[in-house]
């Protein structure tokens, strides 16, 4: 149980189930927006998704644009945490170029292998996907000059420990850039308990 009393375990699983479909079956209908069109709604450069493999933009499910914020600059490291399919990890990887590197993180398989799988596709030695929590990110202390997120904090229980994390793996100085779902009154303790609310 986490703090909030919500089951971590279950929580996880049924997300990971959520995810490991919107990865096999972009086309189904899912309670929230996917693909290109929610893409280009939040902003993205319709020039640059046209350069991305279908793979990545057709199971994006995230809730904004992190890289309105602030543009990554060349040569710079970018840890994604919640990467999904890989179009945020994807982007910044276009941004910051050969001299730069990202990192995408994420907890469900399906997701990850669609990720390498467009990687790979483009030619991107710049990118590597890593399987983890956002609670325990696979990456060195200090090793990020940006950490990136759309739409997968909201997910996560132990969001002290996330951002613990996060603070860790940032160099002195780094930034972070996030797109979330947030809320600014509490919640009341029976819909934080209900795990399908979290997943929805």
């Amino acid at each position: 149980m986490s703090s909030t009393g919500v089951d971590e375990h279950a929580l996880r699983a049924q997300v990971r189930a959520k995810y490991r479909d919107v990865a096999r079956f972009p086309t189904r209908e899912f309670h929230f927006h996917t693909g290109r069109a929610l893409a280009e709604r939040l902003g993205y450069d319709e020039a640059l998704l046209a350069t991305l493999p279908a793979g990545a933009v057709e199971s994006f499910a995230g809730v904004g644009n992190p890289f309105s914020l602030h543009p990554l600059r060349a040569g710079e490291r970018v840890v994604d945490v919640g990467s999904g399919a890989g179009l945020d990890t994807l982007v910044a990887a276009s941004h910051v170029g050969p001299s730069g590197a990202v990192i995408g993180v994420d907890m469900t398989p399906e997701m990850l292998e669609k990720a390498r799988a467009a990687a790979a596709e483009v030619g991107l030695r710049n990118v590597e996907f890593r399987e983890a929590l956002a609670e325990a990110l696979p990456v060195e202390d200090g090793w990020a000059d940006v950490v990136i997120s759309n739409g997968a904090l909201n997910l996560c229980p132990d969001k002290s420990t996330v951002f613990a994390e996060i603070r860790r793996v940032l160099r002195p100085g780094g930034r972070v850039q996030f797109a979330d779902i947030v809320t600014g009154r509490p919640i009341p303790q029976a819909a934080v308990q209900n795990i399908d609310l979290w997943a929805a």
